[in-house]
């Protein structure tokens, strides 16, 4: 059955008619849903923006959970941003007045409100702490998406796990099942346990194992940058007050999260120990997992990318002539920031991501004087376009990006440029208007790695490690695959001997033939193999309808 037609299927199911009353909630720290609302850093939130537009495309009852961060992420220099100008719209209580909860942060009273938005099906609940009822310290906790500092973000984090959950109780909306997409909300598991000691009069052990089955856990990263660690200190500090409302001592709560021998407690661990299901988001992603977390068996359900969002050719029909309209628009935008005017026949190689060491931005430039002298070619040049931010946190990163503002000021200038503004209309641009689309990560680094497959959808071809969603892709005919431990050398050898005489072996129409039709398939592999109605087809197979049939099974009324 084809993924479509089973949601078909599924939306007249009994199963989908429960969950309009028992949602699935979906937990994110960062949703990247609209370039005007600063919720995103990366491909966290490129992917949970995806899975909240395949939902809402497929009608399917679902509910999301993060922060609202009126300052974006920390390299944003955008302003403070006001919610209410975004359209989005004050949760409310019964009556009509601002719904406001409660929770303690070290022997503190937070108060929290929520913005909603709706998108189709789907309502994404938005928390936020600057009202007045709170300290200015406090009203500042969720100002910023990934704080340098590490008190405010376990503050942020203690906001999305113990007050997303009390945001859904005040509203009287009974999840069914929890989804923790990474570890940044894996607290919530303890304010689930901590609501169903009080329902049922168990112990909080008791309460751990039976509420394993309701969360779900989805692991993007092995990088240790990209895990929230604390030390055993703050945490214990910052969650004193929670402790006596758990009536647990708190170290009780430290052992769930700590790391075998260390005064380090990590979120990650944290969402894996309290997890019923956990995933992996590539089949190599599963396997590099499982030898680090030995008993926490993982399911690989690798990611897609949402289509129609990602799409800008439409059809496989006059793909180079749409294509060469996308590239137009991209060497436009350069133009406009950089003041670089490039030849719409010259081949683009492009590389956008986060900038850090392990997906290796600089991996082409090793050998700055063959890049230079094949990139100014007379008859088969190349240019090339960067993009992506550090945090300003990451030492490698940020040195890594004075790197790239000396080759394209002075080493390489008029040959590579750099985009700052990494946002969602950017990313539309780049992956729809690039001839090739670079992929340089470490290989077993990269969980997953979804750009290349935008990219694909539109005809662009990649030239990738296999790592990730490449590991289990077949580039034969569709693009070039690059050694990981002799990348720097292979690319070139790549690029020079394979890359460029294909480009520019054209017809008598200026078209290159055998260049297009590695572009068809390569739009073909991303529609059948890796995209969002596949994935989210899978979560609700192996993660939502067990706890649903078993939900099911205790009503007399259903039968199988």
């Amino acid at each position: 059955m084809t993924d479509q037609l089973w949601f078909d299927e599924f939306r007249l199911s009994s199963e989908c008619e429960l969950m309009k009353s028992r949602p699935i909630v979906y937990f994110c720290a960062e949703y990247a849903l609209d370039d005007r609302l600063p919720l995103y850093a990366g491909g966290l939130g490129i992917l949970a923006g995806d899975i909240i537009r395949e939902a809402a495309e497929q009608k399917i009852p679902f509910i999301a959970v993060g922060l609202f961060y009126h300052e974006g992420y920390i390299l944003k220099k955008s302003g403070r941003v006001n919610p209410a100008s975004l359209n989005l719209t004050p949760v409310l209580d019964g009556q009509n007045n601002r719904l406001i909860v409660t929770l303690p942060i070290q022997d503190i009273t937070v108060f929290v409100q929520a913005w909603s938005l709706e998108i189709g099906s789907v309502c994404v609940y938005l928390l936020d702490t600057d009202i007045e009822q709170n300290t200015e310290e406090n009203r500042h906790i969720t100002d910023q998406l990934y704080s340098s500092s590490k008190e405010i973000r376990f503050k942020q984090e203690i906001i999305l796990g113990l007050g997303g959950l009390r945001i859904l109780e005040a509203l009287q909306i009974s999840p069914i099942g929890y989804h923790l997409n990474e570890g940044h909300s894996a607290l919530l598991a303890l304010e689930i346990a901590r609501h169903e000691m009080k329902k049922h009069k168990r112990t909080f052990a008791e309460e751990l194992d039976n509420t394993k089955q309701h969360i779900f856990f989805t692991n993007h990263t092995l990088v240790p940058a990209g895990n929230d660690t604390f030390t055993a200190d703050l945490v214990s500090t910052l969650l004193s007050g929670f402790a006596k409302e758990l009536q647990v001592p708190v170290s009780d709560i430290i052992k769930l999260g700590l790391i075998a021998g260390s005064s380090i407690f990590s979120m990650a661990l944290l969402a894996l120990h309290m997890a019923g299901k956990i995933n992996a988001v590539s089949r190599l992603h599963a396997q590099k997992a499982q030898e680090i977390w030995k008993e926490y068996p993982m399911v690989p359900i690798t990611n897609g990318v949402h289509i129609k969002t990602w799409d800008k050719v439409q059809t496989k029909e006059n793909i180079w002539e749409k294509h060469q309209e996308n590239k137009r628009a991209l060497l436009e935008y350069i133009h406009s920031q950089t003041g670089e005017t490039w030849d719409e026949q010259t081949l683009l190689l492009g590389w956008a991501r986060r900038i850090v060491g392990y997906k290796r931005p600089l991996a082409l430039f090793d050998n700055l004087k063959q890049v230079k002298s094949l990139a100014t070619s007379s008859n088969q040049p190349f240019k090339v376009v960067l993009s992506g931010v550090a945090h300003e946190n990451d030492t490698e990163g940020v040195a890594i990006l004075k790197q790239v503002h000396k080759i394209v000021t002075e080493e390489l200038k008029g040959s590579v440029i750099y985009l700052s503004d990494y946002t969602l209309s950017v990313a539309k641009l780049l992956v729809s208007g690039c001839d090739i689309w670079l992929n340089t990560p470490v290989v077993g680094f990269e969980a997953c790695g979804t750009s290349g497959m935008k990219a694909a959808l539109n005809g662009v071809l990649p030239c990738s490690t296999q790592d990730g969603w490449v590991a289990e892709a077949n580039l034969y005919q569709v693009g070039w695959l690059l050694q990981s431990e002799t990348l720097s050398d292979d690319i070139l050898s790549v690029l020079e001997q394979h890359i460029l005489p294909l480009y520019y072996d054209r017809d008598p129409k200026n078209i290159p033939e055998k260049w297009v039709q590695m572009m068809e398939n390569a739009r073909d592999m991303t529609i059948n193999q890796f995209n969002t109605t596949k994935m989210l087809r899978k979560y609700i197979e192996e993660f939502y309808l067990p706890v649903i049939h078993a939900h099911q099974a205790k009503l007399p009324h259903i039968k199988e």
